[in-house]
């Protein structure tokens, strides 16, 4: 992975120290309020319900074990002892002092960390496939242009203070599993039909208030100019977003309002103002940075490979464990291990002081010290040999992590909800704990298959409600909290928004409805159809005649 230069480190730890004097005049009293905000929010502090909360950054989603150690330590001494992993792979701290927080941004940029650009109208951090480098159906690597991208937005000069956040996701397999659909810009890297490597650029997707798919700019991208085609691309949304309302603000309503097509005519004429210029990426410079990136000394396939069958058939558990959180990998003789953050004890996402060591030492063991987070709030471990995949489940067993869930009902996204968040409407935790008490079968949840259960508390949509074969948004009515559904949405190849379902279900209620829309599907379906494909085949009308039907106790 990327390593920090003596420039990197340099501004790390200038920030640091620059923001320490900024808190302590803050509370001397020399700062103003308004005045501070920004300066917080530029270093990823909150201030939400009850606490200041810290959003670290973690480019693409990747770790070295020392990382995640400090994060833990981080998570003792600061904070109440566990983090949140965030559907942007970032982690979060939600009990930190305001007065601590310089402490822990210099506690980070020891293991070249830091929270810039975790927050504020700025370009975020840029995400992509968790299985980057590993997948047996990956196209090429995204991980070195995720990184040349990181390089070139931070502290952007012109792009320090957008309209509004700004982010971007890469993917580069033939399974888009970083939701590239759905961000401001997405890019898809693939082969032309002469052979060419380049980039797919998508633009003005999102979720929040105004959910849209994005819109493809441009169908075939020179890798070469991919800096210089961002460039464009934010200049002119920095030029034209609107700043008037921070509900338009987004480079989709701009996109929309301007049509994809003049859209795009206005990025291709600033283009040609900058392209080939300096932001142009040298081969050398691309070679420089892909070999950050190559990959480990994998064992030969017939030292790491093992016959499992007699292993699967003496521990059923185990066996469940390797069919759903095991990912084929592109080098024979490994797994692709997804850890489950979705135990039945914890909010979704998070992940105590004691898992986080426990894992980093797993990582070190099996993985070559290094660990990825994902957008749906689980962690990989991306390189481990089959013939330590039992002893691996073992520990992680030992930890609380080895849950057989991924993929299932269960393996949800759900944001803080109002138990944490200024912004919510409504409570979201309790659903997940609702859901794991209710749905415990677990034969029963691999016989429905992939369900992406998905819950935000506010319109802002956090928890990628949007997109989520079932989708859950908790709203506000009458001082009620009160929860909308949406059927039939996806953030992978085939990406599509929910539809509501119908009137909003109180609370109480939200369980029932999740068992009766199972239910339809379960009777509606087809051989080895998927929920996703029940819904796009029947309709909505069998599950709002099940839920609306036979549901006396809804909110109006």
């Amino acid at each position: 992975m990327y390593a920090y230069n003596k420039f990197d480190q340099t501004l790390v730890d200038q920030r640091v120290e620059q923001y320490r004097d900024q808190t302590r005049r803050y509370l001397a009293g020399e700062i103003p309020e308004e005045e501070f905000r920004v300066l917080r929010l530029m270093n990823g502090l909150y201030i939400q319900r009850l606490a200041p909360m810290l959003r670290v950054a973690i480019p693409y989603g990747l770790m070295k074990s020392d990382q995640l150690r400090m994060l833990a330590q981080i998570s003792r001494t600061y904070d109440k002892g566990y983090g949140h992993f965030t559907t942007r792979q970032n982690m979060q701290f939600n009990w930190p002092t305001l007065e601590s927080v310089p402490d822990i941004l210099a506690d980070l940029a020891k293991v070249q960390m830091h929270a810039i650009q975790t927050s504020g109208a700025c370009i975020r951090n840029t995400t992509t496939d968790p299985f980057a480098g590993v997948s047996a159906d990956e196209i090429e690597d995204t991980r070195p242009w995720c990184e040349l991208i990181r390089q070139w937005s931070t502290l952007h000069p012109e792009f320090a203070y957008l309209p509004r956040k700004f982010k971007i996701a890469v993917s580069g397999s033939s399974s888009d599993r970083a939701a590239s659909q759905v961000h401001d810009v997405g890019l898809h890297l693939y082969r032309n039909e002469v052979g060419d490597m380049g980039f797919e650029v998508l633009v003005g997707g999102g979720l929040g208030r105004t959910p849209v798919i994005g819109k493809t700019l441009r169908k075939f991208l020179e890798p070469q100019e991919l800096l210089t085609y961002l460039d464009a691309v934010l200049r002119v949304y920095n030029l034209n977003g609107r700043r008037d309302n921070k509900y338009k603000a987004r480079i989709k309503i701009l996109v929309n309002a301007l049509g994809v097509d003049v859209f795009g005519a206005m990025v291709e004429a600033e283009w040609q103002l900058i392209k080939g210029q300096e932001l142009r990426l040298p081969e050398a410079e691309i070679e420089r940075v892909k070999g950050f990136f190559k990959a480990p000394d994998y064992l030969s396939a017939m030292h790491a490979s093992r016959d499992l069958n007699d292993t699967f058939a003496e521990h059923p558990q185990f066996a469940a464990w390797y069919k759903q959180n095991t990912r084929d990998h592109k080098q024979a003789g490994y797994r692709i291990i997804i850890v489950a953050l979705k135990n039945q004890l914890q909010a979704p996402g998070d992940v105590n002081h004691q898992q986080m060591d426990g894992i980093a030492a797993l990582a070190d063991e099996f993985s070559f010290s290094e660990l990825r987070s994902t957008h749906d709030q689980n962690l990989v471990l991306a390189d481990v040999a089959q013939r330590d995949l039992f002893a691996l489940w073992l520990k992680l067993q030992d930890l609380g992590m080895a849950r057989a869930n991924v993929g299932t009902l269960t393996d949800m996204i759900n944001c803080p909800g109002l138990d944490f968040c200024s912004l919510a409407n409504a409570e979201t935790l309790i659903l997940s704990r609702q859901v794991n008490e209710t749905f415990d079968d677990m034969d029963y949840l691999y016989d429905l298959g992939e369900i992406q259960l998905k819950i935000s508390g506010c319109i802002n949509a956090c928890g990628h409600h949007h997109v989520g074969h079932i989708g859950i948004l908790g709203v506000e009515k009458g001082g009620k909290q009160v929860y909308q559904f949406t059927l039939g949405g996806s953030a992978s190849n085939d990406a599509s928004l929910g539809k509501t379902l119908g009137r909003s279900i109180e609370q109480d209620q939200v369980v029932l409805v999740i068992g009766q829309i199972l239910d339809v599907y379960v009777e509606q379906r087809q051989t080895d159809e998927t929920f996703l494909q029940v819904i796009r085949r029947v309709g909505f009308a069998p599950f709002k005649e099940r839920v609306y039907g036979t549901h006396q106790r809804s909110a109006a």
